[in-house]
């Protein structure tokens, strides 16, 4: 690793989080200048301000110099950058003393960054509205990614800047819009903000509040989940529901689709077999949860309560409108299915993606074909190009990986926490697809403050790695990784 440079990357990218800081910092001036909150913030502006600039006297580099970095070291920045920005970011929390203990602040900023909504906070309305919204805003950054931002704002890094984005980006294949990454993270950035910004419209127009539609479009166009509400979005009336039902399907597709249907290629949509699976998928499985809510009486309004919560679980946004751990047994278990799936590559969701999870049903089907028709040559498709071996050796590794992971979060809660099966894997895949409300005792109406500290940690872990698409943070547990 050319350490060196590395940390040069990493004060840059930490200097944006001090600059995005200011927003939330303002609205604290604005409720009380002499709030705990307003002294928490400028203290960790100034440390962070004050930490990249001592790093990047003493760790300077000239921009050629950023040619000679490698996939390793991309992989690292991220890694650490995002480690990074949780540790600091979680200062304002713990500083203002929202909350009591540094494990607790890191665990709400990871979640927050990583989009998973998981939080620890048991009394929402209570927090200054300048703590709710970095809460807020942190999931809009990590959503899109603040590597992505890196490389939209600051001067081009070439081929070593692809290789972060690459290490960022969520899907089997890092695509570009543009040749240079730069400004394909400009575009994305930009249909993003677009996006968001149509959003906290729509929901002002159905009477909410812009402080509240602002954090709750950072929550929903992140996929996060974070709300300003005890009761999350069921706090609000059924054209909010259904607006954030709309967004939330946005963001769990490709905004690469998304760009081009701006441009007016609609039928890009319908051409990506990805983007059809995660709409049939959506769409049967809205079908089912409203009949079988409808049958058993479970609920008041089976299609909407049915379509939010499918929505909000296969986009790994987190939201919730009813008590999901009261419906029958089926559709519990649907949704922890829905867990390990989550959205498309390209877009701000969690889980294996869409182009995994059908890529490796592909390639299961194949292996029984092959068995017994051994000679046949049965390539793996996907929008009608064949796969290669090393995407098809991509796919398997990853759910591999995606499945020890799962099992050892598992097997952590149940010692740590000693906690019945069903909320120790729930809380496991729900840290690891970023999704936050699990099943049982962290169940869309609990919380994660009872858990304990090695159980917390744990969690981060997963929350991380799951949204750095596992091997970003792996690779800091190699020792080869350290060696230059």
């Amino acid at each position: 690793m050319h350490k060196r440079l590395v940390l040069n990357i990493i004060s840059r990218i930490l200097l944006i989080v001090c600059f995005s800081m200011l927003i939330p910092l303002g609205w604290a001036v604005y409720d009380d200048s002499q709030s705990l909150e307003v002294e928490a913030f400028i203290i960790t502006i100034f440390i962070g301000v004050a930490l990249a600039g001592i790093f990047r006297l003493i760790f300077r580099a000239k921009k050629e110099e950023f040619d000679t970095l490698n996939t390793k070291d991309g992989l690292a920045i991220v890694g650490l950058s995002w480690i990074c920005m949780s540790a600091f970011g979680a200062l304002p929390f713990f500083l203002s003393g929202a909350v009591f203990s540094y494990t607790d602040a890191f665990f709400e900023t990871a979640s927050g960054f990583t989009t998973t909504g998981a939080s620890i906070m048991t009394n929402i309305e209570a927090l200054p509205r300048g703590i709710l919204f970095w809460r807020s805003l942190t999931h809009w950054l990590g959503g899109m990614g603040i590597i992505v931002l890196f490389l939209a704002l600051l001067p081009a890094l070439g081929q070593t800047g692809f290789q972060m984005y690459k290490a960022e980006a969520p899907g089997l294949t890092a695509e570009r819009i543009q040749p240079r990454v730069k400004e394909t993270a400009k575009i994305l950035w930009t249909v993003y903000f677009l996006l968001s910004f149509s959003e906290t419209i729509l929901l002002m127009f159905g009477g909410m509040p812009l402080f509240d539609a602002l954090c709750h479009t950072f929550g929903t166009m992140a996929t996060g989940g974070f709300s300003t509400k005890s009761t999350s979005i069921g706090y609000y009336n059924n054209y909010l529901q259904w607006v954030v039902i709309l967004f939330m399907f946005f963001a769990g597709a490709n905004f690469m689709l998304h760009y081009q249907a701006l441009r007016g290629n609609i039928k890009a949509f319908f051409k990506s077999e990805e983007f059809r699976c995660y709409f049939f998928l959506l769409l049967g499985m809205i079908m089912v949860f409203s009949v079988v809510l409808k049958v058993e009486n479970a609920s008041s309004s089976p299609l909407r309560e049915g379509a939010f919560q499918v929505v909000s679980i296969l986009t790994t946004t987190g939201y919730s409108t009813a008590n999901s751990d009261l419906w029958p047994h089926v559709l519990r278990f649907s949704l922890i299915i829905l867990m390990f799936i989550g959205g498309c590559g390209g877009s701000t969701g969690g889980g294996m993606k869409i182009i995994r999870f059908f890529s490796a049903v592909k390639i299961a089907f194949r292996s029984v074909v092959q068995t017994l028709f051994p000679n046949a040559v049965l390539p793996i498709r996907f929008n009608g190009v064949p796969l290669s071996s090393k995407l098809i050796m991509s796919v398997l590794s990853y759910f591999v990986i995606y499945m020890i992971l799962f099992f050892f979060g598992t097997i952590i809660l149940t010692i740590t926490e000693g906690c019945d099966l069903v909320t120790a894997f729930s809380a496991a895949i729900a840290s690891l697809s970023n999704i936050g409300p699990g099943l049982a005792k962290v169940g869309a109406t609990q919380n994660y403050a009872w858990v304990s500290i090695p159980g917390k940690w744990t969690l981060v872990f997963l929350m991380i790695a799951g949204r750095l698409e596992l091997y970003s943070i792996l690779i800091l547990f190699v020792p080869a990784t350290w060696k230059k």
